[in-house]
């Protein structure tokens, strides 16, 4: 499965948040999204992610970016991760994977000899117009804030 194409309409959602409340990606049209796809809440690598991106917030604020992280958990994992780690920003549930498919991120993983399926972890910087206009593929945890505000702030 590819990624939508820079410059394509990024491809439209409805998922349920980590207070079951219903967010559709159009709920956002006018502003920049920041849409992160992350394998699992509560995991090391995805703690390191949530943090950084909790810790930075006044700058995606600053710049007018919504942050929406998606991964496979359910509503009521997601809203134990916030809380656990102080999360202040929205975490969306696609158990079905359908949003990841959509996206591209759904992918055929390999650890210890055994091949699975799983989220990849990708980012995709959604323009104002509701346009794809970056995507940083296989983000590392710890550099994910950076790539991020950078892709934006050139734009």
């Amino acid at each position: 499965m590819a990624y939508p194409e820079i410059g394509s309409k990024a491809p439209e959602f409805t998922m349920l948040d980590q207070n079951d409340q219903e967010v559709k990606l159009s709920d956002f049209k006018g502003e920049y999204v920041c849409l992160y796809f992350y394998p699992k809440a509560m995991t090391p690598g995805c703690i390191t992610q949530a943090v950084s991106i909790r810790d930075d917030i006044r700058e995606f604020q600053e710049n007018n970016i919504k942050v929406l992280g998606v991964s496979p958990d359910e509503p009521k994992r997601l809203k134990k991760f916030e809380e656990k780690q102080g999360l202040n920003f929205t975490l969306l549930s696609d158990p079905e994977h359908k949003v990841a498919e959509a996206y591209g991120t759904w992918v055929l993983k390999k650890m210890y000899g055994r091949e699975y399926y799983g989220f990849e972890r990708t980012t995709f910087i959604i323009g104002k117009d509701g346009e794809i206009f970056d995507i940083i593929a296989k983000v590392k945890p710890k550099e994910h804030v950076a790539k991020v505000l950078k892709s934006i702030l050139k734009k």
